[in-house]
């Protein structure tokens, strides 16, 4: 994306407002590479860093990366713990270039469950305090997060409203649903890119990806690079968004 910025061509470009990925294949490529499980964790959580920092630098607005679902929880012990601790280090470098990357990061998914280590939760709720005032690209990393689970929280905080006589059962409309979600007041997802050749979405954004444009890459996540984030923007500009139109 540098190149095209720098050319005339860029007027041409449709850049994506929000763009969400599935970062998916760190396993399978340690395996190919004879490697333990947590070097293709350990890699993944760099690429994620450069990345994050390349859609900040070249205008992205709005990225949202599915680290850790409600699921994975169910992995071996060992590599769960490798992945807490990998996160624990990924959060203390950008708590340290908070005011150098001016990202603003914000975590989706329930911190509240007791599986999430407090050292872990404590940290995530100190990093949204720090960056809450920057202004550059909003960072939403999925942490314990799933779909349903997210749509079920919703509904149940709307049916309190209700219960309370906050609002009316008429009031209820996608809007009102949607302020329930942990992406309120952000715009949906305009393109999703998962990694691997694993065609599903997995649990992901299910409210929010349903007008999304969708790219699978064949290589894994650790293998991602700047170069793929250019190729994809330049795919997706390509694409005629009717939505249902």
């Amino acid at each position: 994306m540098k190149e095209i910025l720098k050319n005339e061509i860029a007027k041409d470009i449709k850049m994506p407002e929000h763009i969400a990925i599935i970062m998916d294949g760190n396993r399978r490529w340690a395996k190919e590479k004879k490697l333990p499980t947590k070097f293709g964790h350990k890699k993944g959580a760099e690429v994620l860093e450069t990345i994050s920092r390349y859609c900040n630098k070249i205008g992205i607005k709005y990225l949202t990366v599915y680290a850790f679902s409600t699921e994975n929880w169910k992995r071996a012990k060992e590599e769960v713990g490798a992945i807490m601790i990998l996160l624990n280090s990924y959060l203390d470098r950008f708590i340290k270039n908070a005011d150098v990357d001016n990202m603003k990061i914000r975590i989706i998914g329930d911190l509240s469950s007791e599986a999430v280590p407090e050292k872990l939760r404590n940290k995530m709720y100190e990093m949204e305090k720090i960056t809450k005032n920057n202004t550059g690209m909003v960072f939403n990393i999925a942490f314990n997060y799933g779909g349903r689970s997210e749509i079920v929280r919703a509904t149940k905080k709307i049916a309190e409203k209700v219960k309370k006589g906050e609002i009316s059962i008429d009031n209820i409309d996608e809007n009102l649903f949607a302020e329930e979600l942990y992406t309120c007041n952000q715009p949906d997802p305009d393109l999703v890119i998962r990694t691997s050749n694993e065609l599903r979405t997995s649990n992901f954004l299910p409210w929010q990806i349903t007008y999304s444009e969708f790219l699978f890459l064949k290589k894994y996540w650790p293998d991602f690079n700047e170069n793929d984030i250019d190729e994809a923007i330049k795919e997706y500009s390509m694409r005629n968004r009717r939505k249902g139109k």
